[in-house]
């Protein structure tokens, strides 16, 4: 007689597992992705069960391409991997898990220490008043990650935030405005930066390039991305991955308070 004990390791294997193909969902939702990892997943959990009945044939057949799977996964996911593995190396991997979160508490407010400091105002103002001018702009804000692989696509500025730096490196006759610029602290890093766009299906069509790259941006690293649009003027604010669109100053302003925790 077969007998099957069940353990709390065993719990706790299925729980981990789950939360990992949660999170692996969550990364490839809304990319073509998302088609390829069920398929996988559904000829896994149909190897598994060939292999309970003891289908021999089959079950080799199968075996054969679990076995390269691996390598198959890789290639396959490639840009999702990568993805997966820097929002694990970033801040809101804890910021989503609550137990994380609390876990990892203390080190998150010597974090948020650091960038108390940060001086808004320059930023918010300086992003309507392009705005009035339907001047485009992607202005990238740092958190935990320094985005250093997307700072050397650029060029360094290393200058103090200012209204009149940014509206100058935006306007649409400089060298410098094509692309983003990447904020830390009160610091200007770079300008004419290039960033990774947004793979969703899904994205909304009057969204044009810069909000596909603040997406981008944001998605896969902690960064904050502020856009102005160069058909409305409008200004919207990526976080995560998420769009809020139409801001006005305060909002804005409350918002990035909020992110950055400035009281």
């Amino acid at each position: 007689m077969l007998f099957i004990t069940f353990q709390l390791i065993d719990a706790i294997d299925i729980l981990l597992v789950a939360f990992l193909l949660y999170q692996v969902y969550n990364i490839v939702k809304g990319t073509p992705a998302v088609s390829i990892f069920t398929g996988i997943f559904f000829i896994y959990v149909a190897w598994i069960v060939v292999r309970a009945l003891d289908m021999k044939l089959f079950g080799s057949i199968l075996g054969k391409f679990i076995d390269v799977g691996v390598i198959a996964i890789i290639i396959v996911f490639q840009q999702e991997l990568r993805k997966f593995l820097l929002f694990v190396g970033t801040n809101e991997f804890i910021n989503r898990n609550r137990l994380l979160k609390i876990f990892f508490s203390s080190s998150k407010k010597k974090e948020k220490e650091k960038f108390i400091d940060i001086n808004i105002n320059p930023i918010i103002k300086s992003c309507f008043r392009m705005g009035e001018s339907k001047t485009g702009a992607l202005i990238v804000l740092t958190r935990n990650t320094d985005l250093k692989l997307y700072i050397n696509t650029g060029d360094i500025i290393d200058a103090v935030v200012t209204e009149r730096m940014l509206e100058n490196i935006f306007f649409k006759n400089s060298p410098l405005h094509d692309g983003a610029v990447i904020i830390t602290g009160n610091k200007i890093v770079a300008a004419r930066c290039v960033l990774p766009v947004t793979e969703k299906e899904q994205f909304p069509a009057h969204y044009g390039m810069r909000h596909r790259a603040a997406v981008g941006i944001t998605e896969t690293t902690d960064a904050i991305a502020v856009i102005v649009s160069e058909q409305t003027g409008n200004v919207s604010m990526s976080v995560s991955g998420d769009i809020k669109s139409n801001l006005n100053p305060e909002t804005l302003k409350s918002l990035l308070e909020k992110e950055f925790s400035i009281h």
